[in-house]
């Protein structure tokens, strides 16, 4: 599925918008913020309790470190947080949020939604719901949140990616539980307008996939609907490396084939944080320079929905990513699900 504002020579009815002087929706990043727990294990200390070593990690990963939850930090306790710093980066007070999702694939509860905790906490009205698409989650709520801005049901949003894989991890299983990290990221959705032009800040298009019958590569084995069952992650990493990096290519390739953009309009390639080889093979397939893609696998790890905009946060916080840059962003995971956004910022 793709959702996107077409370039110029696209539709007649839209050159006859843009010709009369006319506008066109686009949801604008407003604020970008995070949140990390205060805990960091490294692979050395991973190595004490788990048959693995720091070697072994980052030769297959690229991962040397992660954050891990301490019991408060809950996902709804770190989407909160990171909320908090997306609104303050935008100058906005939260009670102007309208609506709030919350990409996870670890809530607190079955329900009410981590999303609806994250509005009473902030003191925010208008809407509020969870969003499971494991590790694309964020890629998905940003595409669900910009249709209904472009649509007129909502002027302000709230998107969060946050996650606690350290809850749903077999932590004798040294083939899982040494890639996965915990943390939050969230992005403030403005309602803007424009002409359509990709030099324009905002969203450009997203575009989502779905693939129902490899859902038993990457799963958890349990849920509320199956309390008989561990509820831990289980993977079958080697087949999901060579789905991942034909499969992201791709994604990436229609985003901007959507735009008529090349890879060299792009500016920052921001990743899903997995593996630093998937990383790596991405940004040759759109021969971006490394210094052009940004990674924080290395010290993250894999944190699912949350590691878009972490990886986007740390970016923009320390002045490699800037106001006006053309952001790539790209995700696959469990369902299997994947998808791509072009944004503006």
């Amino acid at each position: 599925m793709d959702q996107q504002t077409p370039p110029a020579d696209h539709a007649s009815p839209r050159r006859a918008d843009m010709a009369s002087g006319g506008t066109r929706p686009r949801t604008q990043l407003a604020g970008i913020g995070s949140y990390l727990p205060a805990r960091i294990v490294t692979n050395e200390e991973l190595a004490q309790r788990v048959d693995t070593s720091d070697a072994w990690i980052r030769e297959r990963t690229g991962i040397r470190q992660r954050h891990l939850a301490a019991p408060h930090e809950t996902c709804a306790f770190m989407a909160t947080e990171a909320a908090r710093a997306a609104l303050a980066d935008a100058g906005v007070d939260a009670a102007e949020v309208d609506g709030i999702i919350v990409a996870t694939a670890t809530p607190d509860q079955a329900f009410p939604a981590a999303a609806v905790r994250v509005q009473a906490a902030l003191g925010a009205g208008g809407f509020g719901f969870d969003l499971s698409a494991a590790c694309s989650g964020f890629i998905y709520a940003l595409s669900v949140a910009d249709g209904m801005m472009r649509a007129g049901q909502a002027r302000c949003m709230l998107v969060i990616g946050s996650e606690v894989y350290s809850r749903i991890m077999n932590w004798e299983d040294r083939g899982t539980c040494v890639l996965f990290g915990d943390g939050a990221g969230a992005v403030l959705l403005r309602a803007g307008h424009g002409t359509g032009a990709a030099g324009e800040p905002g969203i450009l298009s997203t575009h989502l996939h779905a693939q129902g019958d490899l859902g038993d590569i990457l799963y958890v084995d349990g849920a509320v609907g199956q309390p008989d069952k561990p509820g831990h992650l289980v993977m079958k990493g080697n087949e999901v490396f060579r789905h991942a990096v034909g499969k992201l290519a791709g994604a990436v390739t229609e985003a901007l084939e959507a735009n008529g953009l090349a890879a060299s309009d792009v500016d920052w390639l921001v990743p899903h944080q997995a593996n630093l080889r998937i990383i790596d093979a991405i940004g040759k397939r759109l021969s971006l320079p490394a210094e052009r893609v940004v990674v924080t696998v290395d010290r993250h790890a894999n944190t699912s929905a949350a590691s878009i905009p972490l990886a986007l946060s740390e970016a923009y916080r320390d002045g490699r990513v800037k106001r006006g840059d053309l952001v790539l962003m790209e995700a696959l995971g469990g369902g299997l699900t994947w998808g791509s956004a072009l944004v503006r910022l």
